[in-house]
């Protein structure tokens, strides 16, 4: 709607305040009014901010530092993998004793769907000394009052790995977390017991190594095989999947199904698409049928294939979008015929909705900012059982959840 600059001009200041939060609130929550998927029939999803959610405030004084992912899982609890290292100065002004608050929370948070903490994994520098050793509570080490880290290695470091990047719970309950700047996953019990490593610690050897890692970050275990797809990563492009029981090497490939070549691209988005992977290879999610969903997030795009690597096809979200790309990450609707697909952008700050069948994208919601219901890079997304959508931030080092509405 225009409205007349000489009004603007001439108008209060309590009233152009009042404009300008409307204007803010139609933003924000974009997705809230009805729209129609004129292809299908089908009412597009509708999303509302949830500003009740997290019920509580984090025990502990705990902040958090950057969201690395979410997920929720079977139960409906919400799993945060963060980045404790990044809060500093003042923020940790309860750790130097200065103030009383706050401290770094610990990198793996479970909540329960109220949003209250059930538990947190610390990365204790004896985490796998020997396995099955309990990732502990608290910030101390087995209540002996040792520090969370050494002096000389720094949050994150140590025996855990460096940059909490994926938190993922399969259809048996274990979790899943990715290390992606330490080439690492680890395989844990609910409880934090470590069961499995896949990669090796600081070792990355290119994107036909079959057993190395290179900066790996999304996962998604198929209920039906067991097995693990891993979208690897940051320095390899390619998909790489494996046992999820035994960590056996399955199988790889690069974009379009083809053998992945270690080559930097950048993408021209007036060119024709890459034929390799630019990266990062970034989310990836398994649809009921058996398709795998992938985000290629400098290409801003999104590119479907069956379980074997064989293309299906691709969709492009923003495709005018440059350097750190669109396609941050992808997961599908929980409805039978998984008929949505969510695409969140952390350099637009908006979450895309896809039609599935076809990989239009048929609407978005969320906008930039500090407020509720804005979002500042959304890294990470995660969608629980009734359609609610979460969203894990770096910027704004937060996870918000949008409330589906209607169906």
């Amino acid at each position: 709607m225009r409205r007349d600059v000489a009004f603007m001009r001439s108008a209060p200041t309590w009233l152009l305040a009042v404009l300008a939060l409307t204007s803010l609130t139609s933003c924000a929550g974009a997705a809230d009014s009805p729209s129609a998927d004129a292809a299908g029939g089908d009412e597009v999803p509708r999303f509302r901010y949830d500003p009740t959610w997290p019920a509580t405030p984090f025990p502990n004084e705990w902040i958090l530092g950057e969201i690395g992912g979410i997920d929720v899982d079977a139960a409906g609890h919400v799993w945060v993998i963060q980045r404790p290292w990044t809060v500093s100065g003042r923020e940790l002004g309860a750790t130097e004793g200065i103030s009383s608050c706050c401290r770094a929370a610990p990198p793996v948070l479970e909540l329960d769907a109220a949003g209250n903490v059930l538990q947190s994994w610390p990365p204790l520098r004896s985490f796998f000394a020997p396995p099955g050793t309990p990732a502990g509570q608290g910030n101390e080490i087995g209540g002996r009052g040792e520090t969370l880290w050494g002096a000389d290695d720094g949050p994150g470091y140590g025996d855990w790995g460096r940059r909490e990047h994926t938190v993922y719970v399969d259809h048996n309950d274990f979790v899943w977390v990715t290390l992606d700047e330490s080439h690492v996953i680890y395989k844990l019990t609910r409880e934090g017991r470590h069961v499995l490593t896949i990669g090796e610690d600081g070792v990355t050897r290119g994107s036909n190594d079959t057993s190395h890692l290179g900066r790996p970050a999304g996962l998604v275990v198929d209920p039906e095989s067991n097995e693990l797809f891993v979208a690897d990563g940051y320095t390899n492009k390619r998909v790489i999947v494996f046992d999820a029981e035994t960590g056996a090497y399955r199988r790889h490939w690069g974009a379009y199904g083809s053998v992945p070549e270690d080559v930097q691209l950048s993408f021209d988005p007036d060119a024709e698409p890459p034929r390799q992977f630019v990266g990062p290879v970034h989310g990836i999610d398994l649809a009921r049928d058996g398709l795998l969903y992938v985000s290629d997030r400098s290409a801003n795009r999104i590119q479907v294939f069956e379980r074997d690597g064989t293309f299906v096809r691709e969709g492009f979200v923003a495709r005018e979008t440059r350097d750190l790309g669109s396609a941050y990450g992808v997961v599908l609707s929980p409805d039978p015929e998984q008929r949505w697909a969510f695409v969140n952008d952390g350099s637009n700050n908006v979450i895309w909705i896809l039609r599935r069948s076809d990989l239009e994208v048929v609407g978005s919601f969320s906008s930039y900012g500090r407020q509720g219901g804005q979002v500042m890079s959304a890294h990470s997304m995660a969608v629980d059982a009734d359609g609610n959508v979460y969203v894990g931030e770096t910027r704004g080092r937060r996870v918000q959840r949008f409330l589906r509405e209607g169906e």
